[in-house]
C-alpha cells in the first residue's frame, strides 16, 4: 500500500508529502457479524482538516473525513477513486478496507484552535460517510463534535447512518452555539432497488426516521435525494414514493442529485450493471458518452418533476435549509416550536 501518497492539502489528490507513513499503521479484523470480511487499517494522521480543491463543484471548503473506504459499499460512490491514491481497490477493496484515522478528534481540535484558522463551516461526510459501521467501534464523531461544539464552529454533516442518533445530545449541545446542518442522504425508497446497490447501508425508511428525530428535537433536516438512478429510480411513480416519504418524514427540504459516475465509480457500476441489467449499458453509454454527468436536459427534468412534487406535498423550499442554531429555549428542553432563522447549507 501506499501511503505515503495522501496529501496534506487535499484528500482529493496526491502529493509528494504524506499525512502518515507506513510505520504508524496498524491493520486489525474483528471477529464479528457486522464486520465479516472487512479490514481496518488504523492510523495516525498528520492533518485531518482539508482544503476542497478550487475547481469542485462543492458549496464548501474545509471537510473533515475521519475515515477512507465505506462499508456502505453503494455500487455508484463517487468516492471509490480515493482508494487507488492508495493502490487499495476501487471495488471491493473500497467497500473491505477501511482507513480509520484515530486521531482525528484531538487533530482537529488542535486545528480549530490554532492563531491561523478562522472559524469556516466544516463539511463532513462528503467523500465517505462518517456514519458507516466503523464509526461505531471507534467512535471518532463525538470527539469531532465536541471540539467543534467547544469552538463555536459551524459545521454540516451529510450521511446515510442512522448512528447519527447516538450523538444527537452533541449535536444539539453545538447548534446553541453555532450553525448546525443534518442532511440525510436517500435517493429511493424502493427497496429492491436499496438492496442492490446500497447493501451496507440501514433501509430507506430507516434513514427517513432519523429526519423525524431531528426535527422532533428542534434540528431541523433536510434530504439529499441522491442519487436519482436514470432507468432504475427516475420513473414518476418512484419519483413521487421518493418525494412523499420525505415529506412525511418532517424534511425541511428535498434536494435532487442525478447520479454521476466519475472515474473509479464509473468501473464497478458499470461492471455491476452489466451482471444486473444488462439491457441497460447501452443506454448508459449514450446518456454517459460526454463524461461524469447526465446530459443537462436529463437533469433538469429530474429536478423539475422532484419540485413539483415537493410543492405538491408541501415541503418546504428546495435547496437544503438548516436551522441557524437552537434558540435558548429550546435547547434547555423539547422543542415546542420551528427554529427562528434558517441557513443554508447545500450539500452535494
Amino acid at each position: 500500500m501506499r501511503w505515503e501518497n495522501l496529501s496534506p492539502e487535499s484528500e482529493h489528490s496526491r502529493a509528494d508529502s504524506a499525512l502518515f507513513g507506513a510505520d504508524a499503521v496498524t491493520t486489525r479484523t474483528f471477529d464479528t457479524p457486522e464486520f465479516a470480511g472487512i479490514t481496518f487499517h488504523e492510523i495516525r494522521a498528520r492533518s485531518i482538516v482539508n482544503r476542497v480543491p478550487g475547481a469542485s463543484r462543492m458549496p464548501f471548503e474545509w471537510t473533515v473525513n475521519p475515515y477512507r473506504g465505506c462499508s456502505h459499499a453503494c455500487v455508484y460512490c463517487f468516492a471509490r477513486k480515493t482508494h487507488s491514491y492508495l493502490d487499495l481497490d476501487t471495488g471491493l477493496g473500497f467497500d473491505s478496507q477501511i482507513v480509520v484515522k484515530v486521531n482525528a478528534p484531538e487533530l482537529l481540535r488542535h486545528r480549530l484552535a490554532s492563531r491561523g484558522w478562522r472559524g469556516e463551516h466544516i463539511a463532513m461526510g462528503t467523500n465517505v460517510d462518517c456514519y458507516q459501521r466503523a464509526e461505531g467501534r471507534y467512535r471518532l464523531m463525538p470527539g469531532i463534535l465536541a471540539a467543534l461544539r467547544d469552538h463555536a464552529n459551524p459545521f454540516s454533516i451529510l450521511t446515510k447512518g442512522t448512528l447519527i442518533l447516538r450523538d444527537l445530545p452533541l449535536l444539539r449541545q453545538a447548534a446553541e452555539v453555532t450553525d448546525v446542518g443534518v442532511s440525510v442522504s436517500v435517493g429511493f425508497v424502493d427497496e429492491g432497488l436499496w438492496r442492490t446497490v446500497e447493501p451496507g447501508t440501514p433501509a430507506p425508511e430507516r434513514r427517513l426516521d432519523v429526519v423525524r428525530t431531528f426535527t422532533e428535537h428542534g434540528i431541523g433536516c433536510g434530504v439529499l435525494m441522491a442519487p436519482v438512478i436514470p432507468f432504475l429510480g427516475d420513473r414518476p411513480e418512484q419519483l413521487r414514493a421518493a418525494v412523499r416519504a420525505v415529506a412525511a418524514s418532517g424534511a425541511t427540504s428535498v434536494t435532487p442529485l442525478v447520479l454521476h459516475l466519475r472515474p473509479g465509480a464509473r468501473e464497478w457500476f458499470m461492471s455491476w450493471l452489466g451482471r444486473h441489467h444488462p439491457h441497460l449499458v447501452a443506454r448508459y453509454e449514450r446518456l454517459y458518452a460526454d463524461g461524469a454527468y447526465a446530459p443537462k436536459w436529463y437533469q433538469r427534468r429530474i429536478t423539475r418533476q422532484v419540485h413539483e412534487l415537493a410543492q405538491e406535498y408541501g415541503i418546504g423550499p428546495t435547496h437544503t435549509e438548516m436551522p441557524h442554531r437552537l434558540r435558548a429555549a429550546e435547547a434547555a428542553g423539547p422543542p415546542t416550536a420551528e427554529p427562528t432563522e434558517p441557513t443554508q447549507l447545500t450539500l452535494l
